[in-house]
């Protein structure tokens, strides 16, 4: 497979981005998380962090159990470029149809930021929900995320929507400006509320569907008299994919979920991926190493580093669950992972945790005992390759 290169949301040097983190930061999930700085609690056989790590901000945390395994200046506030799209994923995915269609008209597509990235969105043809989807997802298409938001009554209602919802989240760093993470005055998240977003957006099955989808047809321009035809879109997640990758290979359990790039935020990564069982997530923001496709390669590095410390260390914080989630009945068993958490960070916030599953489009249930996936590796092929 030939993936095409990954388009930027607008050319990325990362020059509007802060050079410093502030000297204290929000404490959400863990009095450490609001420290400048590496933060991590190694015990007994514990491998040392990657050597060279560069993001300004960076975080590695379990995604069932939340705990966060490592961070550093995981509350600074940064652009987040196209990994924004998450929370607009997150927030509107469950409102519309994934069969419903919509004529694009000219008013859907106003407003987009110069040199934006697109799927190749038309005036005057059809979409469905699901075609729009694969265009956010796989090509970053600021295009489609007009559309779909026009459909949720339009840029401003999607805005307000996304920060409500991060709100729900707990997701305290993140402001809210364009929805699909254009660079805009005052448009900030973090790589703790980044990593809140793709984990709560793991729980829906369309959303894991589209953010582990590889590559996908994509409906060409309707013209009178002529039978429409399609093309191929690749998705830009190079860990997804293994373009520019060593060896062409993508990263092994890779599930997802959004890269981003803009010229204020550098280049963001969010990703999940499933080894023997355990799944991560991680996120780096803005590495500063001059080198192509470095976001990828640091991501890479902590998961790596994840996976054989995981048991090893202490977390230095938690991923909080959504408001209201704490006061909600349990069994008792289910949030031990985040009670056991909790019990070793001082500041941790208490609740139940919010439990995930990314196994592609696999079926996944949360049982008495705890997570039951029926499918071990979360990238299928059918899963990698649609259309």
């Amino acid at each position: 497979m030939t993936a095409a290169p990954a388009h930027a949301d607008n050319p990325a040097d990362g020059k509007g981005a802060p050079k410093v983190p502030p000297a204290q930061m929000s404490t959400v999930g863990g009095e450490l998380l609001g420290k400048p700085g590496p933060q991590v609690r190694r015990g007994p056989g514990a491998p040392q962090l990657p050597k060279d790590l560069s993001g300004r901000s960076w975080l590695v945390a379990d995604a069932e159990s939340g705990e966060i395994l490592a961070a550093n200046n995981a509350h600074w506030r940064l652009p987040p470029a196209s990994t924004l799209k998450m929370l607009f994923a997150d927030t509107v995915l469950p409102k519309l149809p994934r069969n419903q269609t919509h004529k694009v008209v000219p008013s859907d597509l106003e407003g987009m930021g110069a040199g934006s990235s697109a799927v190749g969105v038309k005036e005057g043809s059809s979409y469905s929900v699901h075609d729009l989807w694969l265009g956010v997802f796989l090509r970053s298409g600021n295009d489609a995320v007009r559309v779909l938001s026009a459909m949720n009554g339009g840029v401003p209602r999607t805005v307000k929507d996304m920060q409500a919802h991060a709100e729900d989240l707990q997701a305290k760093d993140t402001h809210v400006v364009t929805p699909d993470g254009y660079d805009a005055d005052g448009q900030v998240s973090s790589a703790y509320d980044l990593t809140l977003f793709a984990r709560s957006g793991l729980q829906k099955a369309d959303f894991r569907e589209y953010c582990a989808t590889v590559s996908a047809k994509f409906p060409g321009e309707e013209k009178p008299g002529k039978k429409r035809d399609s093309f191929a879109i690749v998705n830009t997640n190079r860990l997804l994919t293994g373009e520019g990758m060593p060896k062409g290979e993508p990263y092994k359990g890779m599930a997802g979920v959004k890269n981003g790039s803009t010229t204020n935020a550098g280049n963001t990564f969010t990703g999940v991926a499933q080894h023997d069982g355990r799944k991560l997530l991680v996120t780096v923001m803005n590495p500063e190493t001059a080198e192509p496709h470095r976001v990828y390669t640091e991501a890479r590095a902590l998961l790596d580093w994840g996976f054989e410390a995981a048991g090893h260390v202490q977390p230095v914080g938690v991923l909080v669950p959504p408001r209201g989630a704490a006061d909600k009945p349990g069994d008792g068993r289910a949030d031990q992972a985040t009670q056991h958490a909790q019990a070793s960070v001082a500041g941790a916030g208490g609740g139940m945790w919010t439990a995930v599953g990314i196994a592609g489009a696999a079926l996944v249930v949360l049982a008495a005992g705890g997570f039951v996936v029926h499918r071990r590796h979360p990238l299928p092929d059918r899963m990698r390759r649609r259309g």
